[in-house]
């Protein structure tokens, strides 16, 4: 996925998410979730918070058990709350997110944007905007997406190679 590609699918998140609130509040899931949210959050045109939260997982793992951490900074009270992340791969990180945040706090509503999805992902339970969703579920890196824990700074996204 070339940055013209990148760039593409936050014009379309964006432009989604334009279309539907005046004021939100922008968690974005660290790391992987950064430069994604920093394309996005100068495309939005209306009034955000931002936040974010961490819970640490392989690509690809259904079965995160990990510990979600945030540190709340802003109030969810009866706000729109939008959890930011470079991609759904499997959903069940994010989807561990979606219900922490619906359980512990009391948010007005929960959506998820992603630069992209992939087919196999599980249902997270929240209104998904996504700018591709992607025909496979091959390994990718870059653009925040971590290979060995490297190349999240690729300005593009591209397929792992098995050897």
């Amino acid at each position: 996925m070339t940055e013209e590609n990148i760039s593409e699918g936050v014009r379309k998140v964006s432009q989604k998410l334009n279309g539907l609130y005046e004021e939100a509040v922008i968690i974005t899931v660290v790391p992987g979730g950064i430069l994604f949210t920093a394309d996005l959050v100068r495309q939005l045109k209306f009034d955000i918070y931002m936040d974010y939260i961490s819970c640490p997982h392989t690509p690809g793992d259904r079965q995160n058990n990990s510990e979600i951490v945030f540190h709340q900074n802003i109030d969810l009270s009866n706000k729109d709350v939008i959890l930011v992340d470079d991609a759904v791969e499997s959903g069940g990180t994010m989807k561990r997110l979606v219900q922490h945040i619906a359980m512990n706090y009391d948010a007005k509503s929960i959506s998820v944007a992603t630069l992209f999805v992939k087919p196999s992902r599980v249902a997270i339970g929240a209104r998904e905007y996504y700018g591709f969703e992607m025909d496979n579920d091959e390994l990718l890196m870059g653009y925040g997406l971590p290979w060995k824990d490297k190349m999240r700074n690729l300005p593009y996204i591209s397929k792992v190679k098995s050897n």
